[in-house]
């Protein structure tokens, strides 16, 4: 590495940096320090197009540090940068990775995002754990977090499931995971957990009949049925793992008069871990993997086959195709098509909305969609954004729209294409009328829009946005309440003024409870309609005097 000073307006942060596309991070805690004596440890960067700039692969704190101390007009200079080699991604993804974990704040999912990374850069899962200092089962540990749906990874990153629940959650199939799912958001259920998740995705002798993949009518054994007749389970579950386990090698039998060379049915103590493939049609030597839980459910995966093989295949090439295209020439080939599709990309703006919308639900090496995270500060809060009429709608607009990617139950357009494979996404999108992609991007732009943006109110103005007919004022508002100058705005507001100075300097209390009065028409008081606070109005107002004022 070359060690030397670089500007600020040479510096930006690469792609490959393990927090590149998150918000500005905090820096609070490095400013006096920075104030004192700049910026001591070098920044890692590499070249970036040009022998002027350069790309941060780690340090990205350090460097908004710096961005702060100018905007504060404080002189900086040059600052203190290790220049890699231009070589692969993956020592930059490693470089990246590593600093972060040092840090000891990089949580499971960012390094399950990171080490996934690098696999598809071309570590094994070896070279991963030999670098970080780590065993092979922490790194399999961290990458069997793929198996889980994004709604639940994101549970996990805001610590609201356990470690425990976490590892048996990537035991189950997507089917059951979604059933989990449901059961954590109805406030009229209670989701297993712990010890006794792992009884429920087991299923013990209650197995129920919606797993089964052969016709119940040739079922000779009892089926029974709860009180209200909605759930059908098998009275003996050895007869139907007898019915079953011919279901599935029928299954398997059936994929190999297809055509599949490879058709393979996996223990029951085994699972398909989708980092470990890569997809492959069937003419590339893809296969076919079937799954069969405890529970008796039975998931097929088709067109995967082993990365190794895929590495391995590369590796050892075709001699032909060595001789015809040096590395230099397979360079020059590749941008050439390159420049041809992004030119023939102007002349079609059908086909750029659909890859726009492919980029956003699966991301790529050059782009990062992450829905918002919807960080609240109390639990009423969640609670009263969760009830809202908007996010109810919203709910059913993202399930729709991941229904257009053959995805059920789904909460998150983002992440839900196939696997977060771009190309099979977007040919899945092809297919779909200008209509149904146009639904995709509104409802990924709608999951990825950031809360407090000032974004939202420039949005809002422009739609001229009237919040009177889908908010009320609920319990969480009223508890949140605190400013007495405030409150007595709005008793004036919906009171009138002489019911403020009335009023003045009662308990706050009180002036909620006429402020409620009004809103309800109870205890002789006028019902006020679609009255809504100033901060909810587009723009948005204040019940602070003006500057002019004070």
């Amino acid at each position: 590495m070359e060690l030397t000073h670089l500007n600020l307006d040479q510096l930006s942060v690469s792609k490959l940096n393990m927090r590149h596309g998150a918000k500005a991070p905090d820096v609070s805690d490095l400013l006096p320090l920075v104030r004192a004596r700049g910026i001591l440890v070098p920044l890692l960067v590499r070249p970036n197009g040009s022998d002027q700039t350069f790309e941060i692969v780690a340090g990205r704190r350090r460097y908004f540090a710096a961005r702060t101390l100018v905007t504060e007009g404080l002189p900086l200079g040059a600052l203190p940068c290790a220049i890699l080699d231009d070589g692969d991604d993956a020592d930059s993804l490693e470089a990246s990775l590593i600093e972060n974990l040092a840090r000891q704040d990089a949580d499971e999912v960012s390094q399950w995002v990171s080490f996934v990374r690098l696999v598809k850069a071309g570590r094994s899962v070896e070279d991963i754990a030999l670098t970080f200092g780590i065993t092979e089962q922490q790194v399999k540990r961290v990458l069997a977090l793929g198996n889980l749906l994004p709604a639940i990874r994101s549970l996990y990153r805001k610590g609201e499931i356990d470690p425990a629940t976490v590892r048996h959650l990537t035991l189950a199939s997507r089917t059951r995971q979604q059933e989990w799912l449901a059961l954590v958001r109805d406030p009229e259920s209670r989701a297993p957990v712990g010890s006794n998740l792992k009884h429920w995705l087991c299923g013990g002798q209650s197995i129920p009949t919606k797993v089964a993949i052969f016709p119940l009518d040739t079922y000779p054994g009892e089926i029974i049925s709860d009180l209200f007749g909605e759930d059908r389970y098998f009275a003996d579950s050895e007869l139907f793992w007898e019915h079953q386990t011919r279901a599935v090698e029928a299954l398997a039998a059936a994929y190999r008069e297809q055509g599949w060379e490879s058709v393979q049915v996996l223990p029951e103590t085994s699972y398909f871990e989708r980092w470990e493939h890569v997809r492959a049609e069937q003419a590339e030597g893809g296969g076919v993997y079937i799954t069969v839980s405890r529970s008796g459910d039975v998931e097929t995966h088709e067109g995967w086959k082993p990365r190794k093989a895929e590495r391995g295949d590369r590796e050892k090439g075709n001699p032909a195709e060595r001789l015809e295209l040096s590395a230099p020439l397979r360079n020059y080939v590749d941008l050439h098509r390159h420049a041809v599709i992004r030119a023939e990309l102007v002349k079609r703006p059908e086909l750029t909305l659909r890859l726009i919308v492919a980029h956003m639900v699966c991301g790529s090496g050059l782009w990062k969609v992450e829905a918002d995270p919807i960080q609240t500060r109390k639990a009423e809060i969640a609670q009263s954004v969760a009830e809202a009429p908007a996010s109810e709608q919203v709910r059913r607009w993202l399930n729709d729209a991941c229904l257009l990617l053959g995805q059920d139950n789904g909460e998150s357009v983002i992440g839900c294409g196939r696997c977060g494979e771009l190309a099979a996404t977007f040919s899945a999108l092809t297919v779909l009328s200008d209509d149904a992609v146009l639904q995709l991007a509104t409802a990924a732009m709608a999951e990825s829009l950031e809360a407090g943006n000032e974004l939202i109110d420039v949005l809002g103005a422009h739609i001229a946005l009237d919040l009177s007919g889908d908010w009320q004022p609920d319990g969480a508002f009223f508890d949140l309440l605190r400013n007495r100058a405030v409150v007595e705005a709005m008793v004036e507001e919906v009171a009138g003024g002489e019911a403020r100075r009335a009023n003045a300097g009662t308990t706050l209390k009180l002036q909620k409870a006429i402020i409620r009065d009004c809103l309800e028409g109870r205890n002789g008081r006028q019902k006020v309609e679609g009255w809504v606070p100033r901060w909810l109005k587009f723009p948005q107002g204040s019940y602070a005097p003006p500057a002019s004022a004070a």
